[in-house]
């Protein structure tokens, strides 16, 4: 009887050992680590195990030795997010911990509208999002330097902290046409566009004409916006012939800043005006023809 017990006894020690080291198995994951970099998980417990790595775009299975460290390389760590370690030997032991991104790599630089009148309020907006080399989007908080100039002379300048990985700007067009620079700067990384600034409206409309063999060959001045730039060809200027009751309309384009027309009217005097957009220019009689 006393053997047989000595016998059980020393069976339920084993047991008992055994459920222990199954239990004492341990693993301990470091609070993050940045995109691209090696990192250590230490382990505790001894025997096998096998070990599994679950995160962005990252599936591992691997042997384990516990008690000795599992290495990972950067390669399997460049993606950030929420990653899962699974240790397991019997039964599974789990930890997780966050590959954050790398310092900043390249600029995404957008920049709103390409093409805008001159001295418009809030008509130029851009925003700059920073990644790393892994093309993870650059969370921590970082300063980028908005510049707007033309032809060398500053119109605009700004420092921006992005928030949650953006930074942003909104201000007005310059007052002259031609290429506006825009750039964005973090550190020594630098990304340029460029918005092409066209003349605004039309400020006044002056004519001048005269009757000839088809009829009323009539054209403006020079078109100008209020801020003296020569407006864009194309823009629409309407001419309208009255002669007595009866009234013609003739839409000519502007080309190289002057707008022509040739309307065509019966002989008697006619009163000629135009207009493009809200503008409106000086009236002109033209007498009977002779």
């Amino acid at each position: 009887m006393r053997r047989r017990f000595k016998i059980c006894a020393v069976a339920c020690v084993t047991v008992a050992f055994s459920v222990l080291v199954c239990f004492a198995q341990d693993l301990r994951v470091p609070a993050s680590v940045t995109a691209g970099d090696d990192a250590s998980l230490s382990t505790s417990g001894s025997g096998k195990a096998t070990f599994y790595l679950l995160g962005p775009g990252v599936s591992i299975k691997t042997d384990a030795t516990l008690g000795e460290e599992i290495r990972l390389q950067g390669r399997d760590l460049r993606n950030a997010g929420e990653y899962l370690a699974l240790l397991c030997s019997g039964t599974c032991n789990s930890a997780t911990f966050f590959v954050t991104s790398a310092k900043p790599f390249r600029l995404t630089f957008l920049v709103h509208p390409s093409r805008v009148p001159v001295a418009r309020s809030d008509a130029v907006s851009g925003v700059a999002l920073p990644f790393d080399q892994f093309h993870n989007l650059v969370l921590a908080p970082a300063t980028i330097d908005f510049q707007l100039a033309v032809a060398n002379y500053s119109l605009f300048s700004r420092a921006a902290r992005t928030q949650d990985g953006v930074a942003w700007f909104r201000t007005a067009s310059g007052k002259s046409a031609g290429a506006l620079q825009v750039s964005a700067s973090l550190d020594a990384i630098s990304v340029k566009r460029a918005v092409q600034q066209v003349a605004s409206d039309p400020c006044q409309l002056r004519i001048s004409g005269q009757r000839g063999p088809a009829g009323i060959l009539v054209q403006t001045d020079p078109v100008h916006d209020c801020n003296g730039n020569i407006v864009s060809d194309g823009t629409i200027v309407t001419f309208s012939a009255t002669e007595g009751d009866e009234k013609s309309t003739v839409d000519a384009p502007i080309r190289q800043g002057i707008a022509r027309a040739q309307i065509k009217t019966a002989p008697g005097m006619t009163v000629i005006s135009a207009a493009s957009g809200i503008v409106l220019g000086n009236e002109l009689r033209i007498g009977a023809k002779q």
